[in-house]
């Protein structure tokens, strides 16, 4: 593995490390520090979000346009002065308006340094991408353990923190990433390629599992919002609830080679890994229904875990294979569109109904969502089927005249 994609996956380490610290106790902290309610705290966890998608696809023109190293110093510098207002100033307003900008900030970053590690190491094919896969889960593991044991002391302590790992994050992309020989990369517009596409029969059908997709993500992302505060409420203490994405994130890394061997059996079948993998993480909200002790939760985690394994890998490898040829970056667009969809409406939806009807309704709600989920898995190729069918059809037809 070349130098240069190993500093790659260090920057990426300390990044979301860095964010680690703070995003799965942001509920906690408007919540319980702050006195607002889960409704409120989900519109702003959907701002920071929005922001994301917006920084998100700003990150990519910039990449085209001026480069990796540029785009990605640009959306470090705007992170870390919003760090400095959040550890500055401490009241609800400031709270929601840099909390915001660092939404937007880190959506910079993010797709420059997936777009930098595939330019600087483009013979290393999915296992650049798997090294700052593997990356963002070391980080996702350390971050919350960390935060978890300094918010007992003071959440002042987790937005210092925070900023001292960016400012780590500045220093390591100023030294390391200025060397890189990244020059932007133009790239055609699907849009502007005035092509159409006569088989829509995949673009339906990912549409299908997208819709799918967004229910899974409402569900999973009440760990970080409405579950965090619900064991708040029933006496898990914050290291302890930190645990649990630290439990995560190290189950990814470690449990890889355990559901491998599942995985080549039904590697050629999508929708059979989207429907064990939804299954499993039903389970998982089922077990925390009815948990009063860490260890359920614990429990539970390990479970949402699995089944989160079998499901994020296996949707975009879907959207790869129904892609047409020159669309690939449009319907992995869908895909991760989707799933930041999910991580806005999920907070906010989850919010109103905790606070309206109550946790065990919105657990009941969780399990009708991945219900439809599956159906969705199961019927997604429903419009591949047509168009077959159609062509079938049509043959018949040419050799009847």
């Amino acid at each position: 593995m070349p130098k240069q994609v190993w500093l790659l996956i260090i920057g990426m380490l300390v990044n979301v490390t860095g964010n680690s610290f703070l995003w799965p106790l942001t509920t906690i902290y408007m919540h319980d520090h702050l006195g607002k309610s889960l409704s409120l705290a989900g519109l702003v966890l959907m701002a920071n979000a929005g922001a994301a998608v917006i920084g998100n696809l700003l990150g990519g023109i910039l990449f085209d346009r001026i480069g990796g190293y540029k785009s990605i110093m640009g959306g470090i510098i705007i992170t870390i002065f919003a760090l400095i207002g959040l550890n500055i100033w401490h009241e609800f307003v400031p709270f929601v308006v840099f909390y915001t900008i660092i939404g937007f900030s880190g959506g910079i970053v993010f797709p420059s340094m997936y777009a930098m590690v595939g330019t600087v190491w483009p013979e290393g094919g999915r296992k650049a991408f798997n090294a700052i896969y593997l990356a963002q889960n070391v980080g996702v593991a350390a971050g919350p353990a960390m935060a978890g044991v300094l918010a007992v002391y003071s959440f002042d302590y987790i937005f210092m923190a925070n900023l001292g790992m960016y400012l780590v994050f500045f220093f390591i992309a100023l030294i390391g990433f200025r060397s890189m020989s990244i020059s932007a990369v133009s790239h055609t517009s699907v849009f502007n390629e005035g092509k159409k596409i006569r088989n829509r029969a995949p673009f339906y059908a990912l549409l299908i599992v997208s819709a799918g997709y967004l229910l899974c993500w409402v569900g999973y992302v009440q760990w970080q919002s409405t579950i965090s505060a619900y064991t708040q409420v029933i006496g898990i203490t914050l290291p302890q609830y930190s645990l649990l994405w630290t439990l995560n994130g190290t189950l990814i890394v470690l449990g890889q080679p355990f559901i491998r061997p599942i995985i080549k059996r039904i590697e050629n079948n999508i929708k059979q890994q989207l429907i064990i993998g939804i299954i499993i993480m039903m389970v998982s909200y089922l077990v925390v229904a009815f948990a009063q002790q860490f260890s359920m939760f614990v429990i539970a985690m390990a479970i949402l875990t699995i089944g989160e394994m079998f499901v994020w890998p296996a949707v975009p490898t879907l959207a790869s294979q129904l892609a047409p040829k020159g669309r690939e970056g449009f319907y992995q667009g869908i895909v991760n569109s989707v799933a930041t969809g999910g991580r806005m409406i999920g907070p906010l939806m989850g919010g109103l109904m905790v606070d309206f009807y109550g946790m065990q309704a919105l657990f009941i709600l969780v399990t009708l969502l991945l219900v439809a989920a599956i159906g969705a898995s199961l019927l997604y190729d429903i419009p591949l089927k047509r168009k077959e069918a159609a062509k079938v059809e049509e043959v018949i037809g040419e050799n009847v005249i």
